[in-house]
């Protein structure tokens, strides 16, 4: 904007809609990075923003209208209003993700939308994962997760706005002794940093939200970096059938905290941002309650041990206090509903108040991150195994792993399974072993095929149960296990049905950024409508997307395909 300029560009917002930003988001930085905070705030109070309120707030927040028109559009969860248009008092979202539709969520759609009717104050939409697929059908109202869901319920709480989050299990926990134990003892000097990356070197923990790089080596190329260096806390976890994060932090939320107190200690973190994806309301609220009671920790320890606190001693550069003289500045911030944000290098951008739009890389995100600075990217499990690695030590928990393989695991187990739920099983486990925990198959049903990393992984015939589901151990066979999401389908399933979905799934979570996935999902999507399928061109698109598209998603979306035409070609040919 140039200098002197008192206004954007564009429309002049109204006075009215001038006095109902600063109503609602006046206590809020006037931020760029803080532009998906103000939308929440509008579209909470309002259900919906106009153009003339848009408008309003690119002046508040010196932004171009061009630039909040974007962001505000590109989030699924933000309603931009046509000019009269009237906002609904109360959004119901339902899932139809595979899991979900094996439970009739689509009926279940079906029947709300029949009982509310013209009702023009209550909005029914089709959504995507929920991460509840083990209390499948699931739905949202208003901010409140139902799971089961049943149509009678949803419409009762719409009818009565009854729409705040629900309670967790681990909401209003008292504090315990073990709390925090593992961070303590590195601010008293028991533990020093170069101890802890030992540990984590000798117990082979990897990052536990796809990738599985291992976590010593990501902790040492970011404190190498100069600072300031910054972390991120990736609650983002939108994969079809993957809802592990949702449950450690429902009832443990304190050692994934812990971890990332351990991280910035170690690492020398300033600032980090929790991001937690706004399908999980509950979750946000927890972790707001969490870190009021940490605050109020992080003052005591800052009396009880004040040498880990401070300033680095321009005359010492070699030592460093652990933390800065308040601690890390930590920050909850909210998803707004795009898939492609799991993507650490998308929900940077998002964290900067952008389109989630995944960056080319080089640079990788440990020298390039949040404002262009080093940053520690991990997701919650990965953080949450942290302190039980400093307790028992990095050889023993390595040691749990069976057939070769380090530690522990979290598995979301859904699908034709007795038990749905998520499970902690040795690192190493099989997908006949996941369902055995799981209760077995359910009644009347036995083992066809199986996805063993959700939407993304693959799906795999019975025959391949036995198979190790860890990393690198699934590539043979076209598959990877990714957020470690088993979805279990049996003989009343269609491979070729499910992988439909997946790519329909990935067709509307595209961001639209590069063409091989904008345009390869849906012409994918379109070809696989068809009886038979064009095998030939299915493959060739399959390829082209693979080698040409900026992010994991586009490069993973053919999965299903492929998996398809390899193992359950019979259901694709006439």
């Amino acid at each position: 904007m140039r200098a002197g300029r008192p206004t954007p560009k564009g429309r002049t917002p109204s006075s009215q809609a001038r006095d109902t930003v600063q109503r609602l988001c006046g206590d809020l930085p006037a931020q760029r990075d803080l532009l998906i905070e103000h939308l929440h705030r509008l579209q909470d109070a309002l259900g919906g923003v106009t153009r003339d309120v848009l408008a309003a707030l690119a002046e508040r927040l010196r932004l171009s209208q061009a630039e909040v028109y974007e962001v505000a559009t590109f989030y699924q969860h933000f309603r931009v209003l046509d000019e009269g248009g009237v906002a609904p008092r109360v959004t119901v979202r339902i899932c139809t993700s595979t899991p979900c539709a094996m439970a009739g969520a689509r009926d279940l759609l079906a029947r709300v939308r029949a009982a509310v009717g013209d009702d023009a104050t209550v909005a029914v939409e089709a959504a995507p994962c929920l991460g509840q697929c083990h209390r499948a059908p699931a739905a949202w109202v208003g901010q409140r997760q139902v799971a089961p869901a049943e149509a009678s319920a949803l419409v009762a709480l719409a009818a009565q706005g009854d729409t705040s989050p629900r309670p967790l299990p681990a909401s209003g926990a008292p504090a315990q002794p073990h709390d925090y134990a593992q961070f303590e003892r590195l601010l008293r000097g028991e533990l020093r940093p170069i101890d802890v990356l030992r540990e984590l070197e000798a117990s082979g923990l990897r990052g536990l939200g796809g990738a599985g790089f291992p976590a010593w080596r990501k902790w040492a190329t970011v404190a190498g970096q100069p600072a300031p260096r910054y972390g991120v806390v990736n609650v983002d976890e939108g994969e079809v059938g993957t809802f592990k994060d949702w449950h450690t932090l429902a009832y443990e939320p304190r050692a994934a905290l812990e971890g990332m107190l351990i991280a910035a200690a170690v690492v020398g973190l300033e600032r980090v941002w929790i991001y937690v994806r706004d399908e999980y309301p509950d979750v946000r609220a927890l972790l707001q309650q969490e870190l009021q009671a940490l605050q109020a920790r992080l003052l005591t320890w800052r009396q009880r041990y004040p040498a880990a606190f401070g300033a680095p001693h321009p005359h010492t550069p070699g030592q460093r206090p652990l933390l800065p003289a308040a601690g890390p500045v930590i920050e909850l911030r909210r998803g707004a509903g795009a898939y492609v944000c799991g993507e650490e290098s998308a929900l940077i951008e998002s964290l900067q108040g952008r389109r989630g739009w995944p960056r080319l890389r080089p640079p990788i995100t440990a020298v390039c991150g949040v404002f262009g600075r080093p940053t520690l990217a991990h997701n919650v499990e990965t953080l949450w195994w942290l302190p039980t690695v400093l307790r028992d030590g990095g050889a023993a928990w390595a040691a749990a792993g069976v057939r070769g393989r380090s530690g522990w695991r979290h598995y979301s187990v859904s699908g034709r399974v007795r038990q749905p739920g998520c499970y902690r099983l040795p690192a190493g486990s099989t997908a006949r072993e996941l369902i055995e925990a799981a209760g077995g198959m359910a009644e009347g049903h036995r083992l066809y095929a199986f996805l063993p990393g959700g939407a993304s992984g693959g799906i795999l015939p019975a025959a391949l149960a036995d198979v190790l589901l860890d990393f690198d151990t699934l590539a043979e066979y076209g598959a990877f296990v990714g957020s470690m999401a088993l979805i279990v389908l049996s003989e009343a399933d269609r491979a070729r049905d499910v992988a439909v979905d997946m790519m329909r799934f990935f067709a509307h979570e595209s961001c639209g950024q590069c063409t091989p996935c904008r345009a390869g999902t849906t012409q994918a999507l379109a070809l696989m409508q068809a009886p038979a399928w064009d095998q030939g061109r299915l493959a060739d698109l399959s390829q082209v997307m693979r080698d040409a598209s900026i992010c994991g998603l586009g490069q993973a979306a053919p999965n299903p395909i492929d998996s398809v035409l390899r193992y359950f070609a019979h259901e694709v040919t006439p």
